[in-house]
């Protein structure tokens, strides 16, 4: 039966956080409060966490999830190449609500989905967060909901579409409901390549343009009709 942690009050934070990195250790899940919305959190190193964390959200191998970072050194073990525009918009916006896909280094002995070699990175703008993977190291996390329903904004939501899916809940309060905004760096590595945003979340685009200029890929016109 999973377990909720107030982590407003120390004794509880203290308890629920001694469970979370058992339970990861496990390969069982974790709900955890980010800067942005509750995500669901398992060992990236373990497939079968991994595998545990889509089968919660009712994903396939097609929805890989992105990993959360405790350092932006943590960055460069996982990352085979960083461009310099992506080192300016680490400095710029992390920790915060930016997530970066870049090419994985071929070594990682991981399995995190059909990610065609890639990997989505983002060190979390919140104490709780941080800390625990400080103790950690990488984890997988997705935000967490079922597919198809809002993301969780407290924990208290994220239980109720996650019941016993996840081990222990950390209680983080409300969060925003705004998730991150996730852009594809891989072309960069190429000469004359540009940076694309896959989705516009809480880092606009004008932000992220101020930062590297026109390396930015023009956003693509909308021909008039409805999208959602």
């Amino acid at each position: 039966m999973s377990r909720l942690f107030d982590s407003s009050v120390e004794s509880d934070l203290l308890t629920g956080m001694r469970l979370a990195r058992t339970a990861l250790r496990r390969g069982e899940l974790v709900v955890i409060p980010t800067d942005t919305v509750y995500g669901i959190a398992a060992d990236a190193f373990s497939p079968k966490a991994v595998q545990r964390l889509l089968d919660a959200k009712g994903r396939t191998r097609q929805s890989p999830p992105p990993v959360l970072v405790p350092t932006v050194e943590t960055l460069e073990a996982l990352a085979a190449v960083i461009p310099d525009a992506v080192r300016k918009l680490v400095e710029a916006f992390w920790p915060g609500g930016l997530t970066i896909v870049l090419p994985a280094q071929p070594s990682l002995a991981w399995d995190l989905g059909d990610t065609d070699g890639t990997v989505a990175v983002r060190m979390p703008d919140n104490r709780i967060a941080l800390e625990l993977l400080s103790e950690t190291g990488p984890l997988a996390v997705s935000s967490a909901n079922l597919t198809g329903q809002p993301a969780a904004t407290t924990a208290v939501e994220a239980e109720a579409m996650l019941g016993d899916s996840a081990e222990v809940y950390l209680d983080g309060g409300q969060s925003t409901s705004v998730s991150s905004t996730i852009v594809d760096a891989t072309r960069l590595i190429a000469p004359g390549g540009t940076l694309s945003i896959l989705r516009e979340g809480s880092i606009s685009r004008e932000q992220i343009r101020d930062v590297i200029g026109d390396l930015l890929e023009d956003e693509p016109e909308v021909d008039g009709a409805s999208h959602t």
